[in-house]
């Protein structure tokens, strides 16, 4: 039996699912790659295999991906071509190293061509790639991290001003982060019980942006309200926040928002237009346990906010 191999242990989703793993497999059934080598130290100190991987660089990728049989794939943190064409170099390194099956951190409804997400578009190109060169797989469909919307909300209880954006009533089954890692790790852990596998991962309760905020203030003791605008507004108060509006901007360090505001917006857009209210209990069937509350992130937030940016690249 080969290995499992895990990239982006150097993000902040993939070193949760590194340490997931590290729990449910033994180290030396295990590869960590990524492009930071000073993230890896601690991991190859534990027994596990480590390589140093550039996506945007195909040299090395094969030899990197040699003796897995699964690989988990962590979208790269940049949108457009260039993401297309790392995501591209990873698949190809993996079909030539051999690798049977890539999990993959896609988007939930990636596949509904009606979806306004700028985001998805890279998704969806990675999901059929994988199909087009025949290897196994499981999508792992994820809603929006619940940590971004509630950094989001700590700023504008900075500002004391109503929560802004333009997505409207629209519903979100919001999903902590740590769960979407989660189910990651199992996905690999479990690789050969799934085969060409949609997992829609979302959280336990689909809501409005309204219902979020008043968990929010209800566990914070915070009284802020939504004020919906639209996506050319919603723009400016990016700009104003010097958040770029494409991932080939400048991100300023410790930003609160550390995402394109052009990924934000036609994510709000696509929410109001009720594209990401999936909601399925596929968490549980997977890891065997229930995700984790907005309510409970909001009364535990200093361990639910969205953190730096970790990319060395755009």
């Amino acid at each position: 039996m080969g290995k499992l191999l895990l990239t982006g242990v150097d993000g902040n989703l993939g070193g949760i699912a590194a340490d997931i793993l590290l729990e449910l497999e033994p180290a030396e059934n295990l590869i960590f790659c990524g492009y930071n080598p000073d993230s890896l130290t601690k991991y190859a100190e534990k027994g596990v295999e480590t390589h140093v991987t550039n996506f945007n660089n195909p040299d090395g990728l094969v030899d990197a991906f040699k003796g897995a049989d699964a690989l988990a794939l962590i979208s790269m943190p940049f949108v457009g071509a260039k993401r297309q064409a790392a995501h591209k170099n990873a698949v190809d390194a993996a079909k030539a190293a051999g690798v049977k099956q890539i999990v993959y951190t896609s988007l939930v409804n990636a596949d509904d061509e009606t979806n306004p997400s700028v985001e998805k578009k890279d998704h969806i190109y990675t999901e059929l790639y994988i199909k087009e060169v025949g290897l196994d797989y499981q999508f792992m469909r994820n809603s929006q991290y619940a940590e971004a919307m509630i950094t989001n909300y700590f700023t504008y209880v900075h500002l004391n001003a109503p929560l802004t954006n333009s997505q409207g009533d629209g519903k979100m089954a919001y999903i902590s982060r740590k769960d979407c890692a989660k189910a990651v790790a199992y996905a690999l852990h479990r690789s050969n019980e799934f085969h060409e596998k949609v997992w829609n991962i979302n959280g336990p309760e689909l809501m409005t942006i309204t219902e979020f905020i008043n968990y929010g203030n209800a566990a914070t003791g915070n009284n802020i309200s939504f004020k919906n605008v639209t996506d050319e507004e919603n723009y400016q108060i990016f700009d104003a926040m010097g958040v770029p509006r494409t991932t080939d901007g400048v991100f300023q360090k410790g930003s609160e928002a550390p995402f394109s505001s052009e990924g934000m917006v036609t994510f709000a857009q696509a929410i109001r237009e009720g594209k990401m209210d999936i909601f399925t209990d596929d968490f549980k069937k997977l890891t065997g346990q229930d995700p984790i509350t907005v309510k409970y992130m909001f009364e535990n937030n200093a361990d639910f906010q969205v953190g730096e940016r970790h990319s060395l690249d755009k």
